[in-house]
């Protein structure tokens, strides 16, 4: 029988300890069902993107894995750039947070941003080089793969 200094000091009721001994499914979850591939990197993150329409509206669904950690009411923007595009996307909410895995000790964050229709067409591998997502104080700049 396997003991861990932590399973005891939970068994006691010790706050911290559980937190380290919990098994968060709900993230792992999400990591687990992006049947996307990745669509860019950074040193530290992995962006997964892809087009989406509802109700007339077009958006590009966004989650970065990684390192990259927020909570912000103030919304973010993701600037594309690429052979044929050059493009600055706002966040369709303002308001949203990194979710934490402490079983893979990795955050991740689903932002979705608004994108025109006739520019749907352009958002692709292929033409776009690289994308910098900006919120708050914070700045990541993914390569395409």
């Amino acid at each position: 029988m396997k003991f861990s200094l932590d399973k005891i000091l939970a068994a006691f009721g010790n706050i911290r300890a559980m937190e380290r001994t919990h098994v968060d499914n709900y993230t792992e979850d999400i990591i687990n069902a992006i049947d996307e591939e990745a669509f860019a990197v950074s040193e530290q993150n992995v962006l997964f993107a892809k087009t989406s329409e509802l109700g007339g509206y077009f958006y590009v669904i966004t989650i970065v894995v990684g390192s990259f950690k927020i909570k912000t009411i103030k919304g973010a923007k993701l600037a594309l750039k690429g052979t044929e595009i050059d493009l600055v996307l706002k966040s369709d909410m303002d308001e949203f947070e990194s979710d934490y895995s402490n079983v893979s000790n990795r955050f991740i964050t689903r932002i979705d941003f608004q994108i025109e229709e006739n520019d749907v067409a352009n958002f692709d591998k292929n033409k776009i080089t690289s994308l910098t997502l900006s919120a708050k104080k914070q700045e990541v700049v993914f390569k395409t793969l």
